[in-house]
């Protein structure tokens, strides 16, 4: 379950998709953007308009998507979402834009919506046009695969991943008023992934009644616990995206923060986004490990926050996790560079259950237990500051010889 939230409130869907939400078909396919036979187009569609909202990335440079997505999103309601990977379609100029419009259009013809409620995603490499023969070729193909099962379900997964290894999924189901309500979601990252919308993009499926204000909000609450606060290796996209669609199918009385089932529902949003986020991480280029950062003792949540994301972040802690050093050094070291109050005879730190400092002094630890814990393929790093009640949790994974080859060698 999630560290982060009230596992009482939802009940985790086994084998869940994003389609598992009443009023939703998805599907994808391979149309040619990508050199190999791995499906490269996919779409989501709802039976009615769906509540919407979404979070964007904070890099300067905003794929040509991205404004296209605001657009649509301007009046809270998306009926569509089509996305691409293999090519980024960032850093492509104004015909770059007209691409994403053309995309838009062309989506919103096939599958028979407005096309002002058409989202455009796009995820690959930057600064190359798209092949709009293979993306038409593609768009014209997506209503027949679509579909309201696990296969189709699986196919849309596929075809937004790039360096990803394995898909990313999460569904649960919240009592509302005495039905029950689903929330999903599919993501796709593996590297250029940092803290504020840390390439990634993430579709968010529900049946609840909601209204677009509530699910912004809650959407940009629960990205800043999760999405927020994990890193692969410090960069962050042009094209990171995260969507959010309601249909309101399940018939309950709108959600507001007022609402008194409205905890259990944001426990189980935070939850799908909490799963997705460090399967993310996990799957960060040539990771072995997912690392966890839990930083408790700070004067605020914030600063516990800025503190867990700079050890998360840092090279060298990253680059121990992966030669399973229990070199608390690094940790420390982070710990003191992050801008933030600490007071530096207080700080505790914790590999797993191993104490490897108090009060900002080395104990004696048992070498070989810290190795065989840090050898496994889920690492915590616990940092005590006992400076106040600020606490704060970030994932990350460990620096491997092998994210240089991929990173390497990304266009060829």
């Amino acid at each position: 379950m999630g560290t982060n939230v009230k596992q009482q409130a939802y009940t985790v869907v086994e084998n869940g998709t994003i389609v598992t939400p009443r009023g939703f078909a998805a599907g994808g396919l391979h149309c040619g953007l990508k050199k190999t036979s791995r499906n490269d187009i996919g779409a989501i569609r709802c039976e009615v308009p769906a509540t919407a909202a979404a979070v964007y990335t904070t890099n300067v440079f905003q794929a040509a998507p991205l404004k296209v997505t605001r657009e649509s999103l301007s009046n809270g309601r998306l009926q569509a979402v089509v996305v691409n990977s293999g090519n980024a379609n960032a850093c492509t100029g104004q015909q770059g834009e007209k691409d994403a419009y053309a995309m838009r259009s062309a989506a919103a013809r096939e599958l028979g919506v407005a096309e002002e409620d058409v989202a455009v995603a796009s995820t690959g490499v930057i600064g190359e046009l798209l092949k709009m023969d293979a993306v038409h070729s593609g768009i014209s193909a997506l209503p027949a695969s679509l579909g309201q099962n696990a296969h189709e379900a699986e196919q849309f997964s596929q075809a937004i991943l790039t360096t990803d290894l394995v898909k990313k999924e999460a569904c649960v189901s919240v009592v509302v008023n005495g039905k029950n309500v689903t929330i999903a979601g599919a993501a796709k990252g593996s590297g250029m992934i940092h803290p504020n919308m840390a390439t990634m993009l993430a579709f968010m499926t529900s049946d609840a009644v909601i209204g677009a204000e509530a699910l912004h909000s809650l959407l940009r609450q629960a990205t800043n616990h999760t999405f927020n606060m994990i890193t692969v290796d410090g960069d962050t996209s042009t094209n990171d995206m995260l969507v959010a669609m309601s249909s309101g199918m399940a018939g309950n009385e709108e959600l507001t923060t007022d609402h008194p089932d409205w905890e259990a529902f944001a426990a189980g949003f935070t939850y799908v986004c909490e799963v997705l986020a460090k399967a993310i991480a996990r799957d960060g280029e040539g990771a072995t490990k997912l690392v966890e950062v839990q930083v408790t003792g700070g004067v605020s949540d914030e600063s516990a926050q800025a503190i867990a994301k700079t050890v998360i972040g840092s090279s060298l802690v990253k680059s121990a996790m992966f030669g399973a050093d229990a070199n608390w050094g690094r940790i420390i070291a982070a710990v003191g560079r992050a801008g933030q109050p600490v007071n530096p005879d207080t700080v505790d730190i914790r590999l797993g259950d191993i104490s490897v400092l108090e009060q900002s002094r080395p104990v004696v630890f048992d070498e070989e237990a810290a190795l065989a814990y840090l050898q496994t393929d889920t690492v915590r790093i616990v940092v005590d500051l006992h400076h106040g009640e600020g606490t704060a949790t970030a994932w990350g994974c460990d620096l491997t010889y092998d994210y240089v080859r991929i990173n390497a060698a990304y266009r060829t």
